[in-house]
């Protein structure tokens, strides 16, 4: 998800995407523990995401 789509969001859709990012992204460390994924770096790519997505909310929530 690019920076300028997490911005137009607001608070409450941008945490409803970090829970969703989250349950995804434990899911694939799961899938991946378990037998491994076709791509890894989609395990980079999700945490970089969700975080992106947390420094936007505190970004907002300070503004």
């Amino acid at each position: 998800m690019k920076t300028t789509e997490i911005r137009a969001l607001s608070i409450e859709e941008l945490q409803e995407k970090i829970e969703t990012a989250r349950a995804q992204y434990d899911q694939m460390l799961l899938n991946h523990a378990v037998a491994p994924l076709e791509n890894p770096s989609l395990i980079k790519k999700a945490r970089r995401d969700i975080a992106r997505m947390l420094t936007i909310l505190t970004e907002k929530k300070n503004a």
